[in-house]
């Protein structure tokens, strides 16, 4: 069943581009939310393998505006897959605007446009409003070989710090790699590692700029 959908969404971007609209499937099973970040509330649970449709991603690519059946919200990029140069990776910066996805602003204007109907609607200043991620330079690039794409990526903040990730997807798994320096000191590493029906899993390794350490490690494994 997923080889169709991923054969379809190999159609849908080999065809003429009508709109901003991208088809993709879902790595897991993730909860849609109603706003770019986990503090937004839980719209529904996205299926390992649905077919969904991405109209665009905040701007680094973290999160993206997705639809699913009748339901609008946000995914985390790192749980989307598309069809890259003929192969399924999942949603990096650098594959991006090379299969038609790009930047959507979240605003008061989106949340009164899907979500007038829910319960929490009227809450929209209860949560911290979105904010665009500054840097003052940022690298990016991505080769595939054989069915093997890698892609890198790298940002310097404004006032310091930086962040390198890699991303190597093959054969329909991923692994992502992210390490973070703050301004101040201490590091941030985080390994994450989805394959379709198999789940993912992320690894995280906190280093405080007084040397305290601090690990953690989370799967998804919920079909």
């Amino acid at each position: 069943m997923l080889g169709k959908i991923i054969f379809a969404a190999a159609l849908a971007l080999a065809a003429p581009v009508a709109s901003a609209a991208t088809t993709a499937v879902a790595v897991t099973n993730v909860n849609l939310r109603a706003g770019p970040s986990t503090v937004y509330p839980a719209i529904t649970v996205v299926p390992t393998g649905a077919a969904i449709t991405t109209f665009g991603c905040v701007a680094g690519y973290s999160w993206c505006d997705i639809g699913f059946g009748p339901y609008r919200g946000w995914v985390a990029a790192d749980y989307i897959q598309v069809v890259y140069r003929g192969a399924p990776v999942v949603l990096a910066a650098p594959v991006a605007p090379a299969v038609g996805i790009t930047v959507v602003s979240f605003n008061r204007a989106y949340w009164d446009r899907y979500y007038v109907a829910y319960p929490w609607h009227r809450h929209w200043a209860a949560y911290p409003p979105y904010v665009t991620p500054r840097v003052t330079s940022a690298n990016r690039s991505v080769t595939c070989t054989g069915g093997t794409c890698v892609g890198v990526r790298s940002a310097t903040g404004v006032h310091g710090g930086s962040t390198a990730q890699t991303r190597t997807c093959t054969g329909g798994a991923c692994t992502s790699t992210r390490v973070t320096a703050g301004p101040n000191g201490g590091t941030a590493a985080r390994t994450r590692s989805c394959a379709v029906g198999q789940g993912c899993t992320t690894n995280r390794a906190v280093v405080g700029p007084g040397g305290a350490v601090h690990t953690g490690s989370r799967s998804f494994q919920r079909w």
